[in-house]
């Protein structure tokens, strides 16, 4: 099979960094540019260091109109100005990371709809797309702890959502919260109840449970730590503990890099990984959901990767197994 030709907007930031590591390794493809104004001319490897042992790609300013599938790595809000100013083919598929297409009045550019990419979700649905507009990371895991309630339709007290993320989630540029002196030994909120993934994630379980009312009760939290994501929820439940399990195994039986465990969860099991565990309980009355995912990877780009597969008509596992980095 020959090659599919891809390309890279936006080359220097942490997820962009990531998806050339994980295209490295992917036998299907083909990396034909990795655009960047900013580092126009230098090697992708004096940028991303870690890449020093694979094959020297040069930055480009001129995207290539080749490219079957392109990649939008930019900034929040910058995905659409990139596409008005440049052109490419109609048989282009696109697979946006930023937040710029994924709520349904924003899904529509042109002539193109860009399709939720929350592959645990609708998965078929993005067999026949075109475009993708990839899912936050956070998003990611709350909505996968969440998906097997909302179709049993059993959301309906209050829903509470603690969620620790590494400080790659806050990008490359360093600010006042994730250099390493504050970030060190250290632990704090942001955007508590107002977090922009909230309105992703309450389209997606709406979609599942159209009566969903119940308030979502969102904390963001940094960690001391620089990549994954763990999400502990819980919501008062009717159920016990075996039934829930059993609905949680029987939502995610055919999904490759979804498990079900029966055991307590840790973040370490999921680091460098397209994985997601996921451990439910039950205890005084409350469901208790615990998640972990790596959110550069099944947060980003191993979900996005993932979506090229299904499009491209691969194997959706393809290139996406790697080892957790546990010690």
């Amino acid at each position: 099979m020959q090659k599919i030709k891809v390309g890279i907007i936006g080359g220097s930031g942490y997820v962009a960094g990531e998806l050339l590591r994980c295209l490295q390794f992917h036998p299907k493809v083909h990396i034909d540019f990795v655009f960047s104004h900013s580092h126009a001319g230098k090697t992708i490897n004096s940028i991303h260091n870690d890449l020093l042992a694979f094959d020297n790609i040069t930055f480009t300013s001129t995207p290539s109109k080749d490219a079957e599938v392109i990649f939008l790595c930019l900034g929040h809000g910058n995905s659409r100005s990139f596409l008005e100013k440049y052109s490419f083919d109609k048989s282009t598929c696109f697979i946006d990371l930023s937040n710029d297409f994924r709520l349904k009045n924003q899904s529509t550019w042109k002539t193109r709809n860009f399709t939720y990419g929350l592959v645990d979700f609708q998965k078929e649905t993005i067999r026949k797309a075109q475009s993708i507009a990839n899912p936050g990371c956070f998003a990611t895991g709350i909505q996968l702890a969440l998906l097997p309630l909302a179709k049993a339709q059993m959301l309906n007290q209050d829903i509470h959502i603690h969620a620790v993320t590494g400080s790659t989630g806050a990008g490359k540029g360093l600010t006042e919260t994730s250099h390493f002196s504050w970030r060190m030994a250290n632990v704090s909120i942001y955007k508590p109840f107002v977090h922009q993934h909230l309105d992703e994630i309450r389209e997606t379980l709406i979609s599942l449970q159209p009566d969903l009312k119940s308030k979502i009760n969102f904390i963001p939290m940094r960690g001391n730590f620089t990549r994954g994501i763990f999400t502990t929820v819980y919501t008062s439940c009717a159920e016990s503990e075996e039934q829930l399990r059993e609905k949680y195994k029987n939502f995610y039986e055919s999904m490759p890099f979804t498990h079900v465990t029966d055991t307590a969860i840790d973040l370490k099991q999921v680091v460098n990984t397209n994985q997601c565990l996921i451990h439910v309980q039950k205890i005084n009355g409350n469901a208790l959901i615990t998640c972990a995912i790596d959110n550069l990877i099944k947060g980003a780009v191993g979900q996005a990767i993932q979506n090229m597969n299904l499009m491209c008509g691969l194997d959706e596992t393809e290139g996406l197994f790697f080892k957790p980095n546990y010690f």
